[in-house]
């Protein structure tokens, strides 16, 4: 099989990833192999690939947004049948036995597996993974719509839920790529008002056109006070921009698992009067369901622009420059 291998981080421009012809791999017991139709890119595949996130492994295939279908099933596996299209997002595995698995928050497990990461993802023509963190997918839809839902579109939901949005809430999304997009149909439907904050004019017509009430630069005020926020940019000033924008008891969730530098900022000004800084930590198998439904009933197709496997860096360069709108899906057959 061709596969899109990592040996070395390394930056955008100079193309870390190789494609090599490799074994197809076997499945263990309670795996399935699935022959991927598609993987989105996300932006934790640069902090991978550019070495942001410190190498777990010699060599990694990246890619944690992948749809495809059954080749085969492990020992032990069961519920599944062969060609059933299925999901996986970037938590592929938790251990089920720490405190926090015990208490629910698997997303938070001291002994994760991460797709693409600690385990070979999608940017393969096969991909191994756990049979019990897979998602069923619609068999109709385009694999193209689907890829984005499964990290861009379940981190997406699970920030408004960090964040507590409730129904009629003014919200603000600070930065507007995969993710955001995404999230702003969700808000839609629950009837909020949506507040966008981002760089680039094509982001912001993208912002309008989708329905945004208010859309400014990277690190605007929007004319009024916010409910809720949630920041998509891996920026500490967008971070305390979010935050300057919220009324007394407002809440900002920062969706990003790298951060660059946080500004010093006033306490009495821009967190006293209970505002709430917190932080959105993967995802559970409890939000991938749950997104997937929502989605599948309110009929979001995401905005996505498409590469062949051999045109992999080309996608992680575009997600890079913030040249595309919406998502980038690599088609992997």
């Amino acid at each position: 099989m061709r596969a899109a291998v990592l040996h070395q981080p390394a930056p955008i421009e100079q193309n870390p990833l190789q494609l090599e012809d490799l074994p197809v791999p076997e499945p263990d017991p309670g795996e399935v192999l699935l022959r991927v139709e598609a993987c989105g890119v996300c932006r934790t595949d640069l902090h991978i690939t550019m070495g942001e996130l410190k190498p777990l492994l010699s060599a990694v295939t990246p890619g944690h947004q992948i749809v495809g279908r059954v080749e085969k099933l492990g020992a032990n596996v069961s519920g599944l049948h062969a060609g059933q299209r299925l999901g996986v997002s970037w938590l592929g595995g938790a251990d089920g036995t720490c405190l926090l698995c015990r208490k629910g928050m698997e997303n938070l497990c001291d002994q994760p597996t991460f797709t693409g990461y600690s385990v070979n993802g999608g940017y393969a023509e096969y991909a191994i993974a756990r049979a019990d963190f897979c998602v069923p997918l619609p068999e109709e839809a385009d694999a193209k719509d689907v890829a984005p839902l499964l990290c861009a579109g379940i981190i997406g939901f699970r920030s408004l839920r960090v964040a507590e949005v409730e129904s009629g809430d003014r919200v603000g999304l600070f930065g507007f790529g995969a993710s955001a997009h995404l999230a702003i149909e969700v808000l839609k439907h629950w009837g909020c008002e949506v507040y966008v904050a981002t760089r680039g004019a094509s982001h912001q017509k993208l912002a309008r056109d989708l329905g945004a009430v208010w859309v400014g630069e990277a690190t605007d005020r929007p004319p009024v006070q916010l409910d809720r926020a949630v920041t998509f940019a891996p920026s500490g000033d967008v971070v305390i921009a979010a935050l300057s924008s919220l009324r007394k008891g407002g809440i900002v969730a920062i969706n990003a698992i790298h951060l660059d530098r946080m500004p010093q900022f006033d306490y009495d000004t821009l967190l006293w009067g209970e505002r709430q800084l917190r932080s959105v930590a993967n995802m559970t198998r409890q939000d991938a369901h749950d997104f997937v439904k929502l989605a599948t009933e309110i009929g979001i197709r995401p905005r996505t622009t498409l590469f062949t496997l051999d045109q992999v860096n080309e996608a992680l360069a575009a997600v890079y420059h913030d040249s595309i709108d919406g998502a980038a899906v690599v088609l992997c057959q």
